[in-house]
């Protein structure tokens, strides 16, 4: 493992308490910017976190692979599931299915992104050297 890959999974672990700690509040106060802002930032905080889980793996020679990219938005949708769970128990917050599912898109889509980049990076590299 890289020191990047050790940095992002640090950096994923440490997202992960922060997300914990920020849904163990009872409240939170965020100014109310437009109808369905909570669920921009489900989708936003989560695109991180799988950011961050697949920064951890070791791209192989073409870019990430689809079992890369799968497994990190598995991983970034199962913590949102265990989130809402958590919740449930919180005085004063609820469990939402559709915060899971504002979580799970926010990974798929960052996750995506970043394996179909890396893909696509790593095959215009070849090609410019020659290889």
């Amino acid at each position: 493992m890289t020191w990047l890959q050790r940095l992002s999974l640090l950096l994923a672990l440490l997202w992960m308490a922060a997300l914990f700690y920020l849904s163990n509040q009872p409240t939170l106060e965020t100014p109310h910017l437009f109808s369905g802002q909570d669920k921009l930032f489900h989708m936003l905080a989560y695109a991180v976190l799988g950011f961050l889980l697949l920064g951890a793996r070791k791209p192989l020679v073409n870019g990430f692979s689809n079992a890369q990219v799968g497994g990190s938005i598995l991983v970034a949708s199962l913590y949102g599931i265990s989130d809402e769970v958590h919740q449930y128990f919180v005085p004063g917050r609820s469990a939402d299915p559709w915060d899971w599912v504002a979580d799970t898109l926010g990974a798929v889509i960052a996750v995506s992104l970043l394996g179909w980049f890396s893909r696509k990076w790593k095959t215009s590299v070849v090609v410019r050297e020659g290889v």
